[in-house]
Order: structure tokens, then C-alpha cells, then sequence
């Protein structure tokens, strides 16, 4: 459930000038999927528990459309060419491995709350479904931190301490609230698997009250996160430089080859011109004007 949100210079939200717009929207949009998510697990201990279940199943469905999109972002950024990951693993690692992995973990919890609002809402003739959602909270969690350990792996040459900070308060929130929901998936398996339980008492206080906790994790780092995009957007990454020689200095090299003309006339039209100095050419003497000029003299 990690929002992704490097400030590599050639990621790309949009085209031309809305890409920042775009990015503060991406970010803004997570903020309110872990506001639902903790108000969704929050009406569990009330007396709307489907309301919750919706309010959860909405949340996972926007965090499931802002990894999609921070995925095109990252492939759009070398214009989806794969083969480049090979010549950048911080590409492959985390701008590519994070919001697949996110998205991956999202949808199985999305599928799990949503086969548990569906056995409330058909009765008790879809008890092989629990079991099927049990398993699915606890394979999205564990997708959620794998890819929360493959988020703090974003190096830079140059960063500046406050950037840094930034980007620690962003990551151990969304490691510890990742780290959080596996525990409550786990627990609340080892509680409910030994005794026949239907619909929604499938999830019991232990994953309401690890999951609060969890939410109020990514609530954190998402607030922090837009923080993040905010003074990034400010600095225009005057205080971070990119890994050299990676997938997208390759990118770049390639393009400036596919324009060779451009490049030969700049550099004609950079070159001093060669200056020519014409001597003046004798022009002969008539021998009529030799014997007069000596019969003169």
C-alpha cells in the first residue's frame, strides 16, 4: 500500500505543464484512500459494519488506480521500453517492482473485502468464501511489505538532509502500517480458521483494532507524502541529482542518435569559418613598353 513518489526528474505524470497538477492530485487522491480506509475500519466497532465494508472497498479501489497510475508514470518515463531495466535496478527495484507490487496486494485485499460483502449480503450459502478471503488479506498484506522494503531502496548521488527526512517519513510509516495489516491478517487466520464463523464476524477485533493502527500509519506517511511532492515541485530538483548512467541516460543517448541532421547542423553552425586571404596577382609587362620605358630613360 505504498504511494510511490520519487522526484527522478524524468518521471512523467502527464503531458506538458499538468504533470505537477497531476502528481498533487495523485497524491492527494492516497490521502483520501487512507482517510476512508481508517474510516471504514472504524465503523467495524459501530453498528454499520457494511457501511465500513463499502467505505474499505472503496479505499482499496482508489489506492489500487494511484499505483496503476504511478506505474504508467514510471514506464512512461522511458518510453515503455522494459529492456532498459537492465541498465538501472533502482528502476526496476522500486519505480517499477513498488506500484506493481502495491497493486497486486490491493487487489487481492480488494477481492477478500469484497467476498465478505457478498456472503453478508447473499446469507450463508457462500461459505467457501471465506476461507478464500482470509487467505487473500494475508497474501495482499504481505505484497504490501515486500513492496514497502523495495520503496526505501530509492537511492540518490546528491540529496539534500531535509529531502532525506522527507523521504524516511514517508517509507518507515508506510513499512510499519504494511507490517501492521500482515499481523492482523495473520492473527485474525489463526483466530477464525478453527471455528466456523459467516460473513462479517469473520473479522474480528484483532484485525479492526492492528488495522486502525495500520491505516493511521499510511494516513501519516500520505500526509507526509504530499509534504514530499510539494517541496519537490517547489525545489524543481535543484537539490537532487539521478543516478548516473542509468536507464534513462541510455534513453537519452538513443534519441540524440535518432537526429543526426540537428546535431550536424549545430555543430556547422558552431564552427569558425576559415578566413581566405587573396594576394594580389602580378599582371605581366608588354615587351612594347619595356623598350620604351628604356629608350626614355
Amino acid at each position: 500500500m505504498v504511494k510511490l513518489a520519487s522526484a527522478r526528474d524524468f518521471r512523467t505524470y502527464g503531458p506538458g505543464l499538468t504533470k505537477n497538477r497531476l502528481e498533487y492530485i495523485n497524491a492527494g487522491l492516497y490521502l483520501i484512500a487512507s482517510i476512508l480506509l481508517l474510516s471504514g475500519l472504524t465503523a467495524q466497532l459501530s453498528s454499520q459494519p457494511r457501511l465500513g465494508l463499502l467505505l474499505i472497498i472503496a479505499a482499496l479501489a482508489f489506492i489500487l488506480l494511484v499505483n496503476l497510475h504511478d506505474l504508467f508514470a514510471h514506464l512512461a518515463g522511458i518510453d515503455f521500453q522494459l529492456h532498459l531495466m537492465t541498465f538501472d535496478l533502482q528502476l526496476a527495484f522500486v519505480e517499477f517492482a513498488v506500484p506493481l507490487l502495491q497493486m497486486l496486494g490491493t487487489l487481492l485485499a480488494f477481492l477478500g473485502v469484497l467476498f465478505l460483502f457478498i456472503q453478508e449480503e447473499k446469507g450463508y450459502g457462500y461459505f467457501k468464501l471465506e476461507k478464500n478471503a482470509l487467505n487473500m488479506l494475508i497474501a495482499g498484506s504481505v505484497f504490501w511489505v515486500i513492496g514497502s522494503i523495495h520503496n526505501s531502496c530509492q537511492i540518490y548521488e546528491k540529496a539534500d538532509g531535509h529531502v532525506q527526512i522527507l523521504q524516511q517519513c514517508v517509507c518507515i510509516p508506510f513499512f510499519m502500517g504494511s507490517l501492521s495489516f500482515m499481523l492482523s491478517a495473520i492473527l485474525n487466520y489463526q483466530e477464525k480458521s478453527k471455528t466456523i464463523h459467516h460473513d462479517i464476524h469473520l473479522l474480528g477485533s484483532t484485525w479492526i483494532w492492528l488495522g486502525i493502527f495500520g491505516s493511521l500509519m499510511f494516513l501519516t506517511g500520505g500526509f507526509t507524502n504530499l509534504i514530499k511532492v510539494f517541496k519537490m515541485q517547489q525545489m524543481n530538483g535543484i537539490r537532487l541529482e539521478k543516478l548516473r548512467g542509468g536507464a534513462h541516460e541510455r534513453l537519452v543517448s538513443s534519441r540524440e542518435g535518432r537526429v543526426p541532421l540537428i546535431i550536424e547542423r549545430q555543430t556547422i553552425s558552431h564552427e569558425p569559418q576559415e578566413t581566405k586571404i587573396t594576394l594580389p596577382v602580378p599582371t605581366p609587362t608588354p615587351y612594347k613598353d619595356i623598350l620604351i620605358g628604356s629608350a626614355n630613360s
